[in-house]
């Protein structure tokens, strides 16, 4: 039987700057997802890149006295970079200025939406934020300025091309409700039915050359308009698999895959939902399957942002704290609905509560009992003991749990699934005390030296279903841990603490 595939992808940010904290949260999510699907059987494929065909990214360099291609490799190389910090298990990284993938695909949903009759010229004046490269009307704005970067948008009078995006206003709005297109969490989806409700007007598509400074991919056919931001860039996640080109990746992931996941922050959900959907109806093209949306992180109450100097750097934090610390912050303590505010105290408190206080803790004493109690060797299987079954039950049952929560983007709650693992293993040794098992063997209890057996055998099994639930999250300390429980000659390595103290031992880089 033919496994599942499943295409999972990240938005591609403008590389105006170094990556923040708030992309990297989107990537560890989105490698979560990879992970745990992989896990489970599935084929998968994890797509990320960078958006360098931006104004701003142009802005930015000349700002910066670069040339523009200098500048966007040269920060692209930098989100490319998040790999290791990261942990991220990427299988394509795309950059729509220099993959030769891209524009030849760009240029042929261009094609199919011309020769649908959703393309058009005509001359438009209106209010331009340069943050979002986007219109926006007078009502969307407040008091005046962009929403989301808190700018006054520039009047822009000029002749480009539009898209019929209210000829799918209808469809769009019968795909998201019926569920076809699912849109979580449900805030966000009622916000683009909303939207939608409000009725839809056909949007710009290109821009000149000259406002360009001719950055970025030709109109076809037509030399002195280049293709919008915004267009050529979610046209990445099936460029990247060779639409255009006659790859076969493309079938495979995009035509024939049984979920097409995007993961999005909640600023570009119009874009994602709405424009892009439209676009492919528009192409006779397969829609996403799913569109993930998270919420912001803060600082100071204030959006992470690279241009709104709030930006936390990740690759600094993965150096001081490690990169367990900053993947368990980002899944475990940011909300599914709801932004979360940012500060290095409120990691390391986590990191230090969770992991050297609670499942370095754990795996250290079970260890640490199997080397005092059986020389390093775990029991042979034996019959579960009373006081564990609570445990053994819960073992069983975790990856329902975490398969549950992970269908509806909650990864705090398939973490909490897999938390009660540890601790009802920590209550499982406090009643069952092996301990006294041990003392009532060396007297010669026969029965005693069979329920040692029994629940250290279930503890070291409960240790290693943490590691295999937990691997998606935090693959590095999965490791860790798998190799803590891993015999070696016959007799489990030596107990060794898995995680620091951070509060104690790290000094900022």
């Amino acid at each position: 039987m033919t496994a599942r595939r499943r295409y999972i992808t990240t938005t591609i940010p403008y590389v105006n700057a170094h990556p923040h904290l708030g992309f990297a949260l989107e990537l560890v999510q989105a490698d979560t997802l990879a992970r745990h699907h992989r896990q489970r059987g599935e084929q998968v494929r994890l797509l990320s890149g960078t958006d360098d065909n931006s104004l701003k990214n142009v802005l930015a360099a000349e700002a910066a006295g670069v040339d523009v291609q200098s500048f966007v490799d040269r920060n692209a190389d930098a989100f490319a970079a998040l790999r290791g910090p990261l942990a991220l298990s990427l299988d394509d990284f795309i950059r729509t200025s220099s993959d030769p993938r891209h524009r030849v695909g760009v240029e042929r949903l261009w094609r199919q939406c011309a020769a649908s009759g959703d393309l058009y010229r005509k001359e438009y004046e209106g209010l331009y934020c340069v943050g979002c490269e986007q219109f926006y009307t007078p009502d969307e704005l407040v008091e005046g300025r962009c929403a989301e970067h808190g700018t006054e948008p520039q009047l822009v009078a000029e002749e480009n091309w539009f898209f019929r995006l209210s000829r799918y206003a209808d469809r769009l709005h019968q795909l998201i409700s019926s569920g076809e297109l699912r849109i979580e969490p449900a805030a966000r989806r009622n916000e683009v039915l909303a939207l939608i409700g409000r009725g839809l007007h056909d949007f710009s598509v290109s821009r000149s050359h000259s406002r360009a400074r001719g950055w970025g991919i030709p109109v076809p056919d037509d030399p002195s308009q280049v293709v919008y931001v915004w267009w050529d860039a979610l046209g990445n996640y099936v460029t990247s698999l060779g639409y255009g080109t006659g790859d076969s990746a493309y079938d495979q992931w995009w035509e024939t895959s049984e979920r097409r996941v995007h993961l999005v922050g909640k600023g570009v959900v119009r874009f994602h939902a709405v424009y892009w959907p439209a676009m492919l109806l528009s192409a006779g093209l397969p829609l996403p399957t799913d569109i993930l949306v998270h919420d912001y992180l803060t600082v100071d109450g204030r959006k992470i942002s690279k241009s709104a100097g709030t930006s936390v750097d990740p690759v600094a934090l993965a150096l001081t704290y490690g990169t367990d610390a900053v993947r368990w912050w980002l899944l475990r303590d940011v909300p599914r609905v709801g932004d979360a505010d940012f500060t290095p105290d409120r990691l390391t408190t986590r990191a230090d509560a969770d992991f050297a206080g609670g499942l370095g803790n754990l795996v250290h004493r079970i260890v640490t009992m199997v080397h005092r109690f059986r020389g390093g060797v775990v029991p042979a299987s034996a019959p579960v003991n009373p006081g564990g079954l609570a445990l053994a039950d819960g073992c069983r049952e975790v990856p329902g749990l975490v398969d549950a929560a992970l269908a509806d983007f909650d990864f705090r709650r398939a973490i909490h699934a897999v938390w009660e693992i540890v601790e009802e293993a920590n209550r499982c040794i406090d009643a069952i005390r092996p301990w006294e098992l041990a003392r009532e063997e060396r007297r010669g209890n026969g029965e005693a030296a069979k329920q040692l057996d029994t629940v250290l055998l279930t503890l070291v099994a409960a240790c290693r279903v943490l590691a295999d639930e937990l691997r998606p999250f935090i693959p590095d300390a999965a490791t860790r841990i798998t190799g803590q429980l891993t015999p070696v000659e016959g007799l489990l390595p030596a107990a060794q603490p898995l995680f620091p103290r951070l509060h104690e031992d790290v000094q900022p880089a």
